[in-house]
């Protein structure tokens, strides 16, 4: 008699997702600089009835949580690791802005290596087309 395989993690939070009748999960994904442009995508996607996850702190505006070096650098690896969660949580990723910096683009790769669908505002700048 054969055994069926144990469920990924994957497999039980697409499960737990679709239990829970939950829309679409979309992170936008991109430069800060696009945090207006973020936003506004924010608002479409959630018009469109999907919630939406993104980028919560943007830390090219000054600001006294990372206001000396040393706890900024260690914040910005701590926010990197909270958007590849981001990305592991939602069903697809909108890349937002018409530049891709080497975080996006790594980004990207990790939103695409585990088979998320990739969208872009600017599908021109996307690293592989």
């Amino acid at each position: 008699m054969s055994h069926p395989l144990p469920l990924t993690p994957e497999d039980k939070l697409a499960d737990a997702k679709k239990q829970l009748g939950l829309p679409r999960i979309v992170v936008i994904c991109g430069s800060t600089r696009f945090m207006t442009e973020m936003n506004e995508a924010d608002l479409r996607e959630t018009h469109a009835g999907k919630i939406v996850v993104k980028p919560g702190i943007d830390m090219k505006s000054p600001h006294a949580l990372w206001s000396d070096p040393v706890e900024a650098a260690e914040l910005k690896v701590r926010l990197d690791d909270l958007h590849r969660a981001k990305i592991r949580l939602a069903d697809e990723v909108l890349v937002v802005g018409d530049y891709i910096g080497d975080s996006t683009r790594a980004e990207i790769a990790y939103a695409r290596a585990l088979d998320r669908p990739v969208r872009f505002t600017h599908p021109e700048v996307d690293p592989d087309a």
